[in-house]
Parts: C-alpha cells; structure tokens; sequence
C-alpha cells in the first residue's frame, strides 16, 4: 500500500485550487461532479490533495458544515481493496463500507471508521 491523496472538504474549490497551484506548484489533473459535491485533483507529484467542495446537501456540506474547511480523510491506495478490507475486518477494525464501492475518477473505493483508525476517516482506494 502508498499514499494516494488528502481529502479536503472546502466551500471553495475554485480559490484553494488556485492557492495550491499557485503555492505548491501542484498540477490540475482531473475534476469532476460526482454524488452532490465538485471534486477537484491536484497532483502533487507524489500524491494528490482531492478538493472536495458540496454542491447540494450530503456529507461534505454536513462536514464543512459542522467542521469548516479542512482535511476530511486521508487515503491508501492499494491493488486488493478486498483484501484490505478482509485484512481490516481480521484487525476487529470497524467498516463504513463493507464492499467497494465507486468513488471519483471511476475508482474502487471503502472507507474506514474513524473510531477505529486513531480519529482519522481512511480510504482505501484501487486504481
């Protein structure tokens, strides 16, 4: 497993893109609507910030709603996201999503319980 991308909810995808472009000189590299909310890929050369801004209500407009702007999950890609579940559910580690599932760009995701990953909501991703 690798790093693949932090997930930042934000009420602006537009202005911290251009921020980050700008700062970091992180390419633009895929954007897409997807399950009520605009995400955003930047390429940061060796991982992706995934800009996550909501579009109608849901789970990132809760978040940014109840949190504000900021890291929202971190995420692992992996080549056997059946495996890393199974692995998971060995770890008594407690699923969001007990089968992967489509997620943005097209790719297989499942998320973690933060209250089982140390307060961190993880990702795993499969390209």
């Amino acid at each position: 497993m690798r790093f693949d991308h932090a997930g930042i909810a934000t009420d602006d995808a537009t202005t911290l893109a251009t921020l980050y472009t700008d700062l970091f000189g992180a390419s633009l590299v895929h954007e897409e609507e997807f399950d009520g909310m605009r995400v955003v890929f930047l390429d940061l050369g060796n991982g992706y910030f995934e800009l996550l801004e909501p579009l109608e209500d849901g789970t990132i407009a809760r978040y940014v709603d109840d949190h504000g702007s900021g890291i929202h999950h971190l995420a692992v890609e992996t080549d056997d996201i059946a495996g890393a579940l199974e692995r998971a559910r060995e770890l008594g580690l407690e699923l969001i999503d007990e089968a992967p599932r489509r997620g943005a760009w097209g790719h297989d995701v499942a998320f973690l319980h933060p209250k089982s990953t140390g307060g961190v909501l993880v990702e795993f991703v499969e390209h």
